[in-house]
């Protein structure tokens, strides 16, 4: 049985993969012009050819069946730059929807509780100290100690009913160069529903706990206050994320204008949050003025730290998906669970990744980097390269 709109997945898939109508036609040995007469709904989609399309491509027949996601685009926040891509943003539409279809599939089967955040309404731009309470108020519904480092971002999302789910491009050699400019993407239905935090795995760990952070400020500040302006949207994002890192009490108490660049790496390692954030963090709240602010990082530039800073600050591995994928389909999941969710293999592989060995935690003892050391929280002392 055909979904009411078989075209749409069509599109769907195809952004999915990163395809033209033409490549796609190439691939499959379906026309083009039949693709496109059913994409605009012009023609019937046949199920021989849907066929041909999914055995080319890999894909379940059964994709070109179920309903579309739920997820609403006009309300997905992203952490991108002004860099990032139309055409890429639309494949993250696409691989977004599909993750937040399989997540919530997951999630209910198991009866894994729905998480219970924070929120803010209205449609009033918040001033600072707002954006600071609910970022202690999101560490109270996280169950994290009020003023402590956060040992572990990812499970404590995770614990909460927050899931969390790496994404990668399908058919895209260069991950690297196909993710620029997009960082994370993030939907909460409201309460009592499940919530997906997407993110593009980075080459630093600092930076992928900043952009989990963020998102979860979208996730509390904006699912009841979708009218707001996007710059300001983000600006609030990012002011949660820095405050729920580090939180009022110990930023004001630790960061000042006498700290040097080797004192903030320090408080990197213990924090797990990058030299310029906790720079920003300090000037932000009053702790580092706009004079030292300028001349830390004319420094940063100068030692070449605004590109690669020193300590490593190790990456948090997700484990909800995977967990929950395998209760229901077992220790090798992504061919069967791909054929019963109706979701190209790749894309379940990218958002459930399997736990390298058998303890996917990091590990509590640092490990070097490119000579340098990677930190794993909590992460005292940490060695630094100064270049």
């Amino acid at each position: 049985m055909l979904a009411a709109a078989p075209g749409e997945r069509l599109k769907i898939l195809r952004d999915i993969l990163g395809l033209t109508q033409d490549q796609l036609a190439g691939l499959s040995g379906v026309s083009q012009p039949w693709i496109s007469e059913v994409e605009t709904s012009s023609r019937d989609a046949s199920e021989d050819k849907l066929r041909q399309i999914a055995e080319s491509t890999g894909t379940p027949l059964g994709f070109f069946a179920v309903a579309p996601s739920s997820v609403p685009l006009d309300s997905l926040r992203f952490r991108k730059t002004a860099r990032a891509k139309k055409s890429i943003t639309r494949r993250v539409h696409a691989i977004y929807g599909e993750s937040f279809r399989v997540a919530g599939n997951l999630s209910d089967a198991e009866n894994y509780p729905a998480p219970s955040l924070p929120y803010a309404v209205g449609d009033d731009d918040l001033a600072d100290t707002q954006v600071e309470e609910f970022a202690q108020e999101a560490r109270e519904s996280l169950r994290l100690a009020p003023d402590k480092p956060i040992p572990h971002l990812t499970r404590a999302l995770e614990r909460a009913g927050v899931a969390v789910a790496p994404m990668v491009l399908p058919n895209d050699q260069d991950e690297e160069r196909t993710a620029i400019g997009h960082f994370g993407v993030s939907y909460w239905e409201g309460l009592g529903d499940p919530a997906l935090i997407g993110y593009f795995p980075g080459h630093q760990g600092d930076r992928d706990r900043f952009t989990l952070a963020h998102e979860l400020g979208h996730l509390v500040l904006h699912t009841f206050r979708p009218r707001v302006a996007q710059l300001q949207a983000e600006a609030e994002a990012n002011r949660f994320a820095t405050a729920l890192l580090v939180p009022l009490s110990r930023a004001e108490s630790e960061l000042s204008d006498r700290l040097s660049l080797t004192d903030y790496a320090r408080l990197k390692a213990t924090w797990g949050v990058s030299i310029q954030a906790l720079i920003m963090r300090g000037h932000s709240i009053g702790s580092i003025g706009e004079t030292r602010r300028k001349s830390l990082f004319v420094q940063l530039s100068a030692k070449g730290w605004r590109r690669q800073e020193p300590v490593v600050v190790g990456h948090e591995a997700p484990k909800l998906l995977w967990t929950l994928l395998s209760r229901r389909f077992g220790p090798r999941p992504y061919l069967p669970a791909a054929e019963e969710l109706a979701i190209h293999p790749t894309v379940l592989r990218s958002i459930a990744p399997t736990p390298a060995g058998s303890n996917s935690l990091p590990s509590t003892a640092a490990r070097s980097e490119h000579g340098r050391k990677v930190v794993s929280f909590p992460g005292a002392r940490a060695a630094l390269q100064h270049g």
